[in-house]
């Protein structure tokens, strides 16, 4: 980077969110961190509005007309990263997103820790220091949410009960079978690590979350929202911060009536293929049949958590096989696949990914749902595979780790409109390039389409219109081959992270939407491999970001000598723009 100021502040900004967010540093693979754990409270939200504060001042005194190139977008993404932050934490939806899916603090953390790879003996020291550590942060989230309800800000009653569940559960299982102490530790006594890890979690983990299962009986659910008061615009704030929360995910200024108009639209435009496509996989064109063949016909479900693991495998193997007829050669991570642990896999989603590890130490995981596989639909995990791995999050990520000239926070940066977006532009890209086996599974990624349509309308709904949970889940019914137990896990996660599904499509959306300009502007100088290296070599970006680059890829691409062959790393200067993102723990659902 060439402006030596903006480079310390953009280092400046990444140190304070590693320090704010410790267990994302373990992820991205940087030690230093990795005994530590977030400070969930009131007073952690004001030291962190503190480092805020400090990078914008700092951005105040850089002259932005004086800078070119990256730079240009480091300083605008710094802009924005500190307002949409601050508007999010000021905002504090998370103190009534109590939930048993993967956003609440019970689900992450038993789902997050044990996920490290302990091969140094300071690494495996630290996680048991982490490890101590939990049952204290248990307890501060516990006080933070009755700090919210003293407010008025209270949690649903669907979330108190599901997390009640979630913990008896886990609380039922061996403590020696504890997916927190089923690490292997190195350069330690494993008998006496595995012994301290386990006195931690009985002794200081399970009685936190005992603690947790009384209080949600006997404090929060008498007061809890009623499944007809989900939305948080049934609470102090709410409003307000909804919308904080959709520019962030979104990185536009979409305002809830326009993206539920988009959704609508966009559902309506599935329905017909669901017609077309079911005909030939299904032999009916009666969309309210197709869908309920695709969620009832017990034929079409697995038997066995392995089938799901073989299909998932296949898929990746064949994509990985097919990337350099749609991307050009790069030399990245490798990605594996792994079965979400039991303990969260019950709320869970179908899959997620997290990012290797910058070291080496740890591989891309593409992380699959197998819980109760006779329930899980055959026609889905393809698009999954392709969804979360390859082309789409693993490829994503992985090459973002490569660009070593961004600065680290755009290296390991996370925005969703960018991630999702492209995880779901390559369910498509790769129905183009002929990875899906048949017609059933490639009605599975117009279900997964419709799926993230209904996002727009249900989300919007809940948080924006005051639905009900019950309307959205029969809308999510009626619009997509989503089991039952799926858009209900579904519309709980929409309700406990308000904004967040409204990315994927917004972000789809938009790449499209260049795509075709690119290849409507470039005619035959059009290369699709040169188009996806322009999207993802400047790491994650907001959308207003991806428009300038394109823009300049078109312009440059069309000069009668250069044809549609920039070099890879060559980023034209864009025009500097406001824009919204979010650095966040690298943990990308489906």
């Amino acid at each position: 980077m060439g402006d030596p100021q903006l480079a310390a502040l953009a280092q400046r900004y990444f140190d304070l969110h590693l320090a704010d967010n410790p267990v994302s540093a373990t992820f991205y693979g940087i030690p230093g961190y990795d005994h530590l754990l977030p400070d969930p409270s009131r007073d952690g939200d004001a030291v962190r509005l503190g480092h805020l504060s400090e990078v914008r001042d700092g951005l105040d005194g850089i002259d932005v007309s004086a800078l070119v190139g990256q730079d240009r977008i480091t300083f605008s993404m710094l802009g924005r990263l500190v307002e949409d932050q601050s508007a999010s934490i000021t905002a504090a939806l998370g103190e009534v997103g109590l939930s048993n899916t993967i956003s609440g603090p019970v689900s992450s953390m038993l789902s997050a820790l044990p996920r490290v790879t302990l091969d140094s003996e300071q690494r495996s020291r630290d996680y048991l220091v982490r490890l101590g550590s939990l049952g204290g942060y248990f307890e501060t989230v516990l006080e933070r949410y009755r700090q919210a309800g003293a407010e008025g800000r209270h949690q649903t009653r669907h979330g108190v009960l599901a997390v009640i569940e979630q913990i008896d559960d886990y609380l039922a299982t061996e403590v020696d079978s504890d997916p927190l102490v089923a690490l292997e530790p190195t350069g330690v006594d494993a008998a006496d690590w595995k012994a301290q890890a386990t006195a931690f979690v009985a002794e200081r983990v399970r009685p936190a979350l005992a603690l947790w299962r009384a209080a949600l009986e006997t404090e929060f659910l008498p007061v809890a929202r009623d499944d007809e008061h989900v939305g948080v615009c049934h609470v102090p704030g709410g409003v307000e911060g909804y919308a904080a929360l959709s520019r962030q995910f979104t990185t536009t200024d979409l305002s809830p009536e326009a993206v539920h108009r988009i959704g609508l639209d966009a559902v309506e435009r599935l329905r017909g293929e669901f017609s077309s496509i079911g005909l030939r996989a299904l032999g009916t064109s009666e969309v309210s049949e197709v869908i309920d063949r695709l969620r009832n016909d017990l034929s079409l479900r697995y038997e066995s958590a392995d089938e799901i693991l073989a299909d998932v495998t296949s898929a990746l193997k064949r994509a990985e096989a097919a990337l350099p007829s749609a991307f050009l050669p790069y030399d990245i991570a490798p990605c594996d696949v792994q079965v979400i642990p039991e303990a969260a896999a019950k709320g869970s989603t179908l899959a997620y990914y997290t990012v290797p590890a910058s070291d080496g130490s740890r591989p891309g995981t593409h992380w699959v749902n197998t819980y109760e596989p006779e329930t899980r639909a055959r026609y889905e995990y393809e698009a999954l595979a392709f969804h979360e791995s390859v082309p789409g999050h693993h490829l994503q990520f992985a090459l973002g780790q490569t660009l070593e000239d961004l600065p680290q926070f755009r290296r390991f940066g996370y925005v969703t409109a960018f991630g999702e977006g492209w995880g779901l532009y390559t369910e498509r890209l790769c129905d183009e390039i002929g990875l899906y086996s048949g017609d059933l599974a490639r009605l599975g990624m117009v279900s997964f389409d419709a799926w993230r349509a209904c996002r727009l309308v249900v989300d919007t709904g809940m948080h924006a219109f005051g639905w009900s949970r019950q309307r959205a889940i029969d809308y999510m019914r009626d619009n997509t081959a989503l089991s039952e137990v799926n858009i209900a896990n579904e519309v709980d996660r929409y309700i406990a992270w308000p904004g967040q599904a409204l990315a994927y499509m917004i972000g789809r959306r938009h790449i499209g939407e260049l795509r075709t300009r690119a290849e409507r502007e470039l005619g035959d100088a059009f290369d699709l491999r040169h188009f996806h290296d322009r999207i993802l070599s400047s790491g994650s970006i907001p959308l207003a970001t991806m428009t300038e680059i394109v823009e300049a890829w078109i312009a440059e691409a069309s000069l009668p000598d250069r044809g549609a062959k920039p070099h890879r790393r060559r980023i034209p200067d864009p025009a500097p723009v406001f824009l919204r993102c979010k650095v966040i723990a690298l943990i990308a659902a489906a």
